[in-house]
């Protein structure tokens, strides 16, 4: 029997070690999830580029090789109006890419989808009752928020300062994510948007455990038994790894997508909002570099991946990631290429110091 230095998550969240792989929407799928969920963790599905009738695929897919808890996460971003303007100017910006790959910049494409929790995502958490659903980007509608309470599934969502920690707390959230800086991906702010100003891990978790009653889930920066030591000594009852997960063998990242991750450098992640509108950490490639990580003429969150997308698939076709969001966290360098199960099988007895 493996003891841990706090059991509150352990038991809230019905799981055998106090890890939480993070949901990474795009590089994975039910694979993932499964293999940290079997393996004593508790997994993850990312739903928010997923259409209803997949997320139920990946989910029955999940529920027919696993009968234990596992976690469903939803965006609960409010959709902004379609900017025709904005989106001409930031068109302007990235047309002598296009021409550079021979694209009409003014030819129409898909919106981006990025699907914020809505009245299907909550028939979809009471049908299949997932023991656990987490939000980004703070919480949706009440009257959902009342229906997925009463559906019995523990409630977690990120926060990324104090003050959000609280208003979570007060929305009547079971546990917190504290999301420190250093976390890949996007950031999970909605009360506080200035990139200048976010609070890395270590900062962020002890304030966090004293501001509120709940149980506090470190995030960020952390990438291995050293790190997973220092949350708890900052008073986190688990923690939650993304980029640690990022080149296990059940990602879905393209060849060209592991190598920038494989080669990335401590100092080679920002956070910028040139992909999608909002802030998101990933490792520097050609888009970053050439146009500065924060643009102010980019369209809101999600409307900026909308111009980008040609680009992009133009680019991946030809195995390049010079227009491709490579999300991951400060800790990339700590990953390994190797299955969920053997990456979390050795974080816990590194912990353990086995």
């Amino acid at each position: 029997m493996i003891h841990w230095p706090d059991q509150r998550i352990i038991q809230l969240l019905g799981i055998e070690h106090p890890i939480l792989q993070a949901p990474m929407a795009g590089v994975q799928g039910a694979d993932l999830a499964l293999a940290v969920a079997r393996s004593g963790g508790l997994g993850s599905l990312p739903c928010a580029l997923l259409t209803p009738d997949r997320m139920r695929e990946e989910i029955q897919r999940i529920r027919s090789q696993w009968n234990g808890p596992f976690n469903l996460n939803f965006f609960c971003h409010q959709p902004p109006a379609y900017d025709s303007e904005k989106d001409k100017r930031w068109r302007a910006v990235l047309q002598k890419y296009y021409r550079e790959f021979g694209l009409d910049p003014e030819a129409r494409t898909p919106a981006a989808t990025r699907n914020p929790f809505d009245e299907e995502s909550c028939r979809i958490v009471e049908e299949f009752k997932p023991a656990v659903v987490s939000f980004h980007f703070g919480l949706p509608d009440e009257r959902w928020l009342a229906r997925v309470k009463a559906s019995g599934v523990r409630i977690l969502s990120s926060a990324t300062t104090v003050e959000e920690a609280q208003w979570l707390e007060k929305k009547g959230c079971d546990a917190i994510i504290a999301q420190g800086s250093e976390a890949g991906g996007h950031r999970g702010s909605f009360l506080a948007r200035d990139v200048a100003s976010q609070v890395g891990t270590l900062a962020l978790v002890p304030q966090v455990v004293d501001a509120v009653k709940i149980p506090v889930i470190a995030s960020g920066g952390i990438g291995d038994a050293r790190g997973i030591r220092a949350a708890f000594a900052l008073g986190a009852a688990a923690v939650q790894l993304g980029s640690a997960f990022l080149l296990a063998t059940e990602t879905t990242i393209s060849n060209a997508h592991r190598q920038a991750l494989r080669s990335a450098q401590d100092d080679q992640t920002v956070l910028t909002n040139i992909f999608t509108g909002r802030p998101a950490r990933g490792v520097i490639n050609r888009l970053i570099r050439e146009l500065g990580p924060i643009s102010h003429d980019v369209p809101e969150f999600p409307h900026a991946a909308a111009a980008l997308a040609p680009l992009r698939s133009a680019a991946e076709a030809k195995g390049q990631t010079d227009f491709s969001p490579l999300w991951a966290g400060q800790a990339i360098r700590l990953a390994r290429e190797e299955s969920a199960a053997e990456i979390v099988k050795r974080l816990v007895a590194d912990v353990q110091g086995k």
